[in-house]
């Protein structure tokens, strides 16, 4: 059941957004504050303004899951142009570099594929990542290039879905970790064909269970909202954790989670076995609650974080 507050008329829940070439990230929550009238709202991770594509936007007591949200699996389509090597690592940046693209289709085919598994990913210099306090790509409008650590990424899949030698165009799929950056992906596999290479478009197709088919763009979220059926396309929290174990609590324990404290397993009064070591635990009435895990030198269930 979605929650609306009778008082302040906001809801509770994730709605999977199509964000729209143009738009940021921090566009779309700024709209949809307008939308929905209500201010507590937040993004699951940044989205390149010309990148398209699945963007789930939490709203109301959903927001505390937004860090969660960020460390889901991600599932892009690409299209890598070769032979161009440019600033921002994509098509609207600056090109540094032309080459000809004189490897053939099964080495190209090679190089793409020996980018699956873990590999030490260099941040973009225009990214929002923050150094001393400062995003990279406010450094780099500024002219300045600074060293950036690698960082671990994993490419879970890649799949070669179109090669075009006379286009030098190759569209990929990508299945991969939290931040990987699909621009630096590009421009290492151009690097190590030799002939250079850059992102030029971007989808977006899947975050954990959002998917782009099930996604809605702005326009379609203010016609739900002006239908009153936008409680339709709100998934509320602990739809989540499906398949997470589940805990009801006895109804004289119900002040243990109301005031988002441990409690022991005396205080139980059913538990359903799950996969995970977070537990979705619900008070007497099976409303809800919160996130927990176990702490077995303790013989005690923390909280994670509290959803009432």
């Amino acid at each position: 059941m979605i929650y609306f507050c009778l008082y302040c008329k906001y809801m509770n829940g994730i709605i999977n957004v199509y964000k729209e070439k143009g738009f940021t990230s921090h566009d779309v929550v700024a709209k949809l504050r307008g939308i929905l009238h209500q201010k507590k709202i937040g993004h699951t991770g940044t989205l390149d303004p010309d990148a398209v594509g699945v963007l789930p936007v939490c709203l109301g007591n959903a927001t505390k899951l937004c860090d969660m949200l960020t460390d889901k699996d991600k599932t892009y389509e690409a299209v890598l142009k070769l032979g161009i090597v440019t600033d921002t690592q994509d098509m609207t940046g600056k090109v540094l570099e032309e080459k000809e693209v004189i490897n053939t289709k099964e080495e190209i085919e090679e190089v793409i594929m020996s980018f699956v598994g873990d590999y030490e990913q260099i941040p973009p210099m225009y990214s929002a990542l923050k150094v001393n306090g400062k995003k990279l790509y406010e450094l780099a409008r500024e002219g300045k290039t600074i060293e950036r650590k690698a960082r671990g990424v994993k490419i879970h899949e890649i799949k070669i879905l179109k090669l075009e030698l006379e286009n030098q165009e190759a569209c990929i799929q990508v299945k991969c970790s939290k931040g990987t950056y699909i621009r630096t992906l590009c421009h290492d596999i151009g690097q190590k064909l030799g002939c250079g290479g850059c992102m030029k478009s971007l989808i977006r197709t899947k975050v954990s269970d959002f998917t782009i088919d099930k996604s809605l763009t702005l326009d379609q979220i203010q016609a739900a909202r002006d239908k009153d059926e936008l409680g339709n396309y709100i998934i509320n929290v602990d739809e989540m954790f499906t398949g997470n174990p589940k805990i009801i609590m006895k109804a004289d324990s119900d002040r243990f989670v109301y005031n988002g404290n441990s409690f022991m397993k005396k205080n139980i009064e059913k538990q359903e076995q799950g996969i995970g070591e977070w537990i979705k635990v619900y008070d007497s009435k099976n409303i809800f609650v919160g996130i927990y895990t176990f702490m077995e030198e303790e013989n005690i269930y923390k909280p994670v974080k509290m959803f009432l």
